[in-house]
């Protein structure tokens, strides 16, 4: 018996294309990334952070920053800033993001520093990162796997997806 087994009906659900509304996918991406192992809810990001069936990545990461606390701001800021180097923080946005950011090269951003970054800076910032680092899609999934309060702010088509790739992985297994 699969460790998902106990959630195949919810799962069948996206496995046959069935349109859910944002409430139930967020019911459901709540039971499903309690019993799945974090790789794999890590893996149903990225398919979502990379679907065309969602705003782009850099998009998803802004509002995901949008709604985070000071510590999660900080954790995806450095996961970002290690993505593109920090020479390239004045480049994306000039001097708003590198002032903001100033002294970061040699140790990381703090929750602090991180609540004054707006957003759009970081939609910027992810934006650039995946054209330089197309990892930075995964890595930033394995952060955002880690809170799934803070996932269900992409609404249904984002955790629509995400929950289909887990179906599949699910499916195989």
């Amino acid at each position: 018996m699969g460790i998902l087994d106990s959630l195949n009906d919810v799962l069948k659900n996206y496995t046959s294309g069935q349109t859910q509304n944002a409430e139930q996918a967020a019911e459901h991406y709540d039971q499903v990334a309690e019993a799945a192992p974090h790789n794999v809810i890590a893996d149903g990001l990225a398919a979502a952070f990379r679907s065309d069936q969602t705003p782009a990545f850099g998009n998803l990461v802004g509002n995901l920053f949008n709604n985070s606390s000071a510590e999660q701001k900080a954790g995806i800021l450095n996961q970002l800033v290690a993505s593109v180097g920090p020479g390239v923080l004045s480049q994306i946005a000039g001097s708003a993001l590198s002032t903001r950011l100033s002294g970061t090269e040699s140790r990381q951003i703090t929750p602090d520093q991180a609540q004054q970054v707006p957003p759009e800076l970081v939609q910027q910032l992810a934006t650039h990162a995946e054209k330089s680092d197309p990892t930075i899609v995964n890595k930033a999934s394995a952060f955002y796997a880690q809170h799934p309060t803070l996932v269900k702010t992409l609404g249904g088509a984002a955790l629509t997806v995400a929950l289909a790739k887990v179906a599949e992985w699910q499916k195989a297994a």
